[in-house]
C-alpha cells in the first residue's frame, strides 16, 4: 500500500468533533497516512493538518511553517508560557480567518513516525500551529475560540460550509 485516498473534511462533518484515539503502535500504514497528509497540506498551502481533518480518528499531525516537516504521533502539550494573538485559518473551515489567543511558547511531547520519542520547544507561529492541530485532535476548531463578535461575523459562512459538508456525504 503506497497511497491512501484521503479527503479534507469540512466544517459540519461530525468527525471534526471527535476525540482522536492514541496510536498504540506505529505501523507502515501510519507512515503512509502521515506522508499523504503532508502531501495534502502542501497542496492546499496549509501549515498543519490533523488526522481527524482527513477522517482518521487517530492522534497524528503534520506541521511545516517553512522550516521543516514534523510528522507527530500522539502529540501532547506539556508546557505553555505567555500568550500571543495570531490570525488563524483552517483547511477544514475554508474562507474564515479569526484572531485566536494562544500560548506564545509550548513544549510538545510526541513520537516521530519511527516511534522515537520527541520533545519540541516551539514559539511564535510554530507554537500556534502545534496548538491549533492538537486542538483538532480534541475535537476543537478555531471557531470555538472565536470572540462573540467574530462568531456573529462568520455565522453565515459557517452555515454555507455546513450545507456543503452535508451535500458532499
Amino acid at each position: 500500500m503506497d497511497k491512501i485516498a484521503l479527503k479534507i473534511r469540512i466544517f459540519g462533518d461530525p468527525v471534526l468533533r471527535k476525540k482522536a484515539k492514541p496510536v498504540k503502535q506505529v505501523t507502515p500504514e501510519h507512515r503512509i497516512i502521515l506522508s499523504e497528509m503532508a502531501r495534502m497540506m502542501y497542496a492546499e498551502q496549509g501549515v498543519g493538518l490533523a488526522a481527524l481533518q482527513v477522517g482518521i480518528c487517530e492522534s497524528m499531525i503534520v506541521v511545516d511553517i517553512g522550516k521543516g516537516l514534523y510528522k507527530l504521533i500522539n502529540p501532547v502539550i506539556t508546557k505553555k508560557e505567555g500568550f500571543q494573538y495570531i490570525e488563524e485559518g483552517c483547511l477544514s473551515v475554508p474562507g474564515i480567518c479569526i484572531e485566536v489567543k494562544r500560548a506564545a511558547k509550548v513544549t510538545v511531547k510526541a513520537q516521530d513516525d519511527d516511534s522515537k520519542p520527541l520533545i519540541i520547544e516551539a514559539e511564535g507561529l510554530l507554537a500556534c500551529v502545534f496548538q491549533h492541530e492538537i486542538d483538532h485532535l480534541n475535537g476543537k476548531l478555531i471557531i470555538d475560540r472565536a470572540s462573540i463578535v467574530d462568531k456573529l461575523k462568520i455565522k453565515k459562512r459557517l452555515e454555507q460550509l455546513k450545507k456543503r459538508s452535508e451535500h458532499e456525504k
